[in-house]
This record gives C-alpha cells, structure tokens and sequence, in this order.
C-alpha cells in the first residue's frame, strides 16, 4: 500500500486516461456537414497568408465560422494550409485559434511541390507527441519554422491527441490507429521526385510513429531508394530503449542508409519528469530519458565518478545529446523548444551540421551534453528559441 501513492503520482504524470473517450452530442457526420470540409479541386488558397502545411487525421467541426480541428479520429487524411496560432478571447480566458484552410489532396501536392522547387527541395516534418492539440502543435511548428529560418516549406501531421494530461492511454491508442495513415503519407512524400531532402523532427510519442514509418518507406517504396530521408530528429522519444536499439541498425539506420548520409539526432534529458512516468508506466526506459535500468551499470559509473546516465548503444549514423544540465520547465520534455542551449544546437542540426563546438564531449563518442554558457547563465530562452507566450488551449 506504501507504494500506491507514488504509482498514482506516476500514473497521472504519464496523462493514463482514467475515463473513456467522450463522443459527444453531436453526431460525427455533422462537424463536417458544410462544405468547407470539402476542399474542392481549383478551390484558391492564401498561401502567402497561410505559409504552413499540414495534413491532419483530426475530425474538423465545420459548424461554426471558425473550423477547429478536434480530439476525434477523422474519415479520412485532410489537407491544408496554415499560420501560427494567435491571441483570442473566450469569455474571461485567452486561447489559441490557428487561421487554417483545407485545400483538396491533388491541389495540395502541386502547392506543395510549387513551394519545395524554390527552396531546393528540402522539405521539413514536423510530427507532434502527447498531450497535444491542432493548436498547441501548430505553435510549435510555426516556432520551428521561425527558429530554424529552415529553407523550404513546413509540413505539420497531426493526429488525434486528446490535448489532456489524463489521456495519455487513448494518445497511445490513437497513434497506433494512425500508423498507416502517416506511413502511407510518409511514402508519398518520399516517392516525389522533386523532394530531395526530408527532415523530420518529432516530439515524444511522435517517434513511435516516425521510426516505424521510414522502416516502411524503406522496405516499400518502388520509385526511389528513400534516401531523401536523411536528416531525423528525435526530441524526448518515448519509445522504449531496447527496442529501439534491437531494431534500428537493420532497418533505419542500415550500412546502406548511412553511406547514403542518413543520420539520427536524439535529445535525451535526464531531468525529464515525463519520460520518468512512462518509464514507471511501461517498465522499461525510454529512449529520451538516460536512465539507468541496470543497477550494476549505474554502479559501476558512480565508482568511476561519471554522471550516473545510460545511453542508448553506439550505431553508426546515430547522435546523442543531452539536454539535462539545460534543462528548462517543470517537466523538461521540450527542450529543444524552449532551452536556449538546445535550440541553438536544434538549429544547427536541422541545418545538417554534423558537429558543434558548444557540445561537450562524454566517455561515448556517440553522445554529447550541452552545458550552461559562464558567459551567459541566464539566457533569454524566449528570445533565443523564438517563442511566443503560453496561453490556454482551446
């Protein structure tokens, strides 16, 4: 009994859903009743307005002169266009609308492909984790776009997280269910011709989706070698270490995959609150979080005097670096979002530099920390990641 308080602590820091999914009074067939939830071919779109794309398995509710993309599983894949989210008031509150269009799938690749011709062909993907809404991901997206300055257009995937810490469970469900809508998604993108480098930067329970999905791309894709696929990112993963290491280097990270320059960068904090819950919830550590599940590895590396953190094992094409000593928030789970260490390495990384003179280096050769600079101890992590102030979500 002694134990149950620190299970409940650990079961509601990990979001485990203790109630069922609420459909609603609304039948599903009525939030996407009005045509605006049917893009139609030629229909105009204010790219210029709207210079973000995503494509979303979210249900829309169409009802109102504001189109929300909701917690709900949608009947299909839809695409569109938006910017970042901005201020509004709701009764006494402020909360996040993101000004968004849907665009018909045929339109939507030929913007696509009119935006990527002019920046090179690089393309970015950014594909969220728990505990978010259309919302709160298209304000990370927008700060990875302005952040990063990246050359070429950015892709947001949403899907169906409840945006609620107690509905980590039915996030997990979700994104199982939606494992063939983005590996699909995935396969287009990397069979485009004119698509010459992908990067993809995910979030937590979005690296679930992510690795799974190049496997895939790898195994599958009949008009190119995948080899677009070439700069990963993985921000606080939370997928289970072993596996990640059993499977990575036969598929993801195969010989032939990094002679054809593919890399992985993971971010990994040892101050993580969240991957720490997973851990307890899971029974085994997650790959964004240096945990030492070997007792007598721990050990062993307090008798030498190093930092009790075990990494994920050394595969070719494989970083790490970690945040921990930066870490920022009272979760430490995004900072690559809001550490202003971790962002200026985050830029760089999504530039393609492979090295960095402000990591510092471990007993590893695969694995970096980041440090506090004595020059500035106290940056503006706001400034420096470019980020706009916290409100509500919807």
């Amino acid at each position: 009994m002694r134990r149950l308080p620190m299970a409940c602590a650990a079961l509601a820091l990990s979001g485990c859903s203790i109630a069922a999914v609420d459909y609603g009074p609304v039948r599903h067939a009525d939030y996407v009743a009005d045509p605006r939830c049917t893009a139609q071919p030629g229909a105009a779109v204010d790219i210029a307005a709207l210079p973000y794309f995503f494509a979303t398995s979210r249900l829309p509710d169409c009802r109102t002169d504001n189109i929300v993309l909701l917690r709900h599983r949608g009947d299909k894949i839809r695409y569109g266009h938006f910017s970042a989210p901005r201020e509004i008031d709701v009764g006494k509150k402020k909360t996040l609308r993101t000004p968004m269009a849907f665009q018909e799938s045929g339109d939507w690749w030929k913007a696509l492909q009119a935006e990527t011709d002019k920046r090179q062909g690089r393309v970015l993907l950014y594909v969220h984790g728990y505990r978010e809404t259309f919302e709160t991901t298209s304000k990370d997206a927008a700060q990875i776009a302005r952040m990063t300055g990246f050359v070429g257009p950015v892709i947001e995937y949403s899907w169906p997280s409840q945006g609620e810490v107690l509905s980590y469970a039915v996030d997990e469900t979700n994104m199982y269910h939606d494992v063939r809508n983005f590996r699909d998604f995935l396969k287009t993108l990397a069979e485009r011709p004119w698509v010459k480098e992908i990067v993809i930067v995910s979030h937590s329970l979005g690296a679930r989706l992510v690795i799974p999905a190049i496997s895939y791309v790898d195994r599958t894709s009949s008009s190119a070698d995948s080899s677009n696929i070439s700069n990963v990112i993985l921000a606080s993963p939370d997928i289970d270490r072993e596996t990640f290491e059993r499977d990575i280097e036969e598929e993801v990270l195969a010989a032939r995959r990094v002679a054809n320059n593919r890399r992985i960068t993971v971010y990994v904090s040892h101050a993580d609150k969240a991957l720490a819950a997973s851990r307890a919830l899971h029974g085994y550590p997650r790959l964004g979080s240096p945990y030492c599940f070997n007792p007598f590895e721990a050990a062993d590396l307090k008798a030498k005097g190093l930092p009790v953190r075990c990494y994920t094992a050394a595969v070719p094409g494989l970083t790490v670096i970690d945040t921990t000593d930066v870490s920022r928030t009272t979760t430490g789970h995004s900072n690559f979002l809001r550490s202003a260490v971790a962002c200026r390495d985050f830029v760089d990384v999504v530039q393609g530099k492979r090295t960095r003179p402000e990591r510092t280096a471990t007993q590893f050769a695969h694995v970096f920390r980041l440090l506090p600079d004595p020059a500035d101890p106290k940056p503006d992590d706001a400034a420096i990641c470019n980020r706009i102030p916290e409100v509500s979500a919807p």
